[in-house]
């Protein structure tokens, strides 16, 4: 019994699947970062004064959330850049 074989990938379609990967794994840590600070803001009890644990995590999830949402921004940016260049070079021909 012959196996068939699939045809094999062009580097665009790599290229995208990739991207595709990449973007829904940050997306995931995205939101569960702010599920997680919106949680513990709303349904946890907090004392009157902010522990200094407390304050340690919200300095250390304050700037990971903003580079997370810059390199969403850029990944969507840059693919999107790329992708109207090569349409632009096609209906110039």
């Amino acid at each position: 019994m012959p196996v068939k074989m699939r045809p094999r990938h062009t580097n665009e379609e790599i290229k995208a699947r990739l991207i595709l990967i990449v973007g829904l794994a940050i997306s995931i840590a995205f939101v569960g970062t702010v599920f997680s600070l919106l949680f513990g803001l709303l349904f946890v009890t907090q004392p009157l004064e902010v522990s200094p644990n407390d304050s340690e995590a919200w300095a250390v999830l304050s700037p990971l959330t903003l580079t997370m949402s810059g390199v969403l921004a850029g990944l969507l940016a840059s693919n999107g850049l790329k992708n109207s260049t090569k349409e632009k070079d096609k209906s110039d021909e």
